[in-house]
């Protein structure tokens, strides 16, 4: 453990004390959201979200036993669109399923 006493306090509580408050205080935050989440499930659940909207092109090539050289060429024959968000490309759940009934 690093020895916080050189770390100048701008407010009146001994160096050690504002620590082992801080630790606790992250305690007792862990805590809290491993109680309410007991099972390990995901804590960004949304509401009413029933299927996955986006998927990676890592994703969609997994789900159709297909490499990547393949999206690209449906992709290219307009099989497959493909929105990018910022540096990342994602599919339409929307679109995949289309493909898996086509």
């Amino acid at each position: 453990m690093e020895n916080h006493s050189s770390v100048p306090m701008l407010f009146p509580v001994e160096p050690e004390k504002f620590w082992q408050q801080i630790r606790l205080v992250i305690r007792e935050e862990i805590e809290k959201v491993t109680k309410d989440n007991p099972a390990g499930n995901n804590i960004y659940h949304t509401e009413g979200l029933t299927q996955k909207p986006l998927y990676k092109i890592n994703e969609v090539c997994k789900l159709f036993d297909i490499s990547r050289p393949t999206i690209y060429d449906w992709i290219k024959h307009v099989q497959l669109k493909p929105f990018k968000i910022r540096s990342r490309v994602y599919f339409l759940y929307n679109d995949i399923q289309q493909l898996l009934a086509g």
